[in-house]
């Protein structure tokens, strides 16, 4: 048990903190969408990269944010079943679902992205717009490293169901 909630506090930490720094995303694409409007409207100038900043600050949010969603337990699923359930039934249902579906799916995006994060960065890619951000590579990077870090964070979720289960099986004892 001492191994299982050591993973769930250092899989969860990192969760919290890359949660409280992506807080910070949407306001920073706010500001950014703000200047790119004044520069625009009021000074007649386009900032192309800063639009892209904007594309780029949205997708990191998003990629970034699967696991920190899932750490909440703010994920999508059918709780008008689940919440009836009691909490041995949905440690179970959690640990499997994780098992079956959750780590499968990371695994196929981050090994299937893996060639084509390789070549982006072998070309070290560029925006297609002149003027505009010239690392897409580093944006494509993201798709590996949000299934890492989903698959880590799924880890964490099994633990926890299974510290459920162990606890629901030495009360029954």
């Amino acid at each position: 048990m001492p191994v299982l909630l050591s993973t769930i506090r250092l899989l969860d930490g990192l969760s919290q903190r890359l949660s409280r720094f992506i807080a910070w995303l949407p306001v920073i694409m706010a500001v950014l969408t703000v200047f790119v409007v004044v520069l625009r409207y009021g000074f007649g100038v386009g900032a192309i990269a800063a639009q892209e900043s904007v594309i780029y600050l949205h997708g990191t949010l998003f990629m970034l944010g699967a696991s920190c969603t899932l750490q909440a337990g703010e994920h999508v699923r059918v709780d008008v079943l689940y919440q009836r359930f009691n909490a041995r039934t949905r440690a179970w249902i959690n640990a499997l679902g994780h098992v079956v579906f959750t780590l499968p799916l990371c695994a196929l995006i981050g090994l299937s992205s893996l060639g084509y994060v390789a070549e982006s960065w072998a070309a070290r890619e560029t925006s297609a717009e002149p003027g505009g951000i010239p690392a897409v590579f580093l944006l494509k990077t993201l798709l590996p490293v949000m299934a890492t870090l989903l698959a880590l964070q799924a880890v964490s979720e099994i633990c926890k169901a299974l510290t459920v289960l162990i606890a629901e099986a030495s009360d029954s004892d």
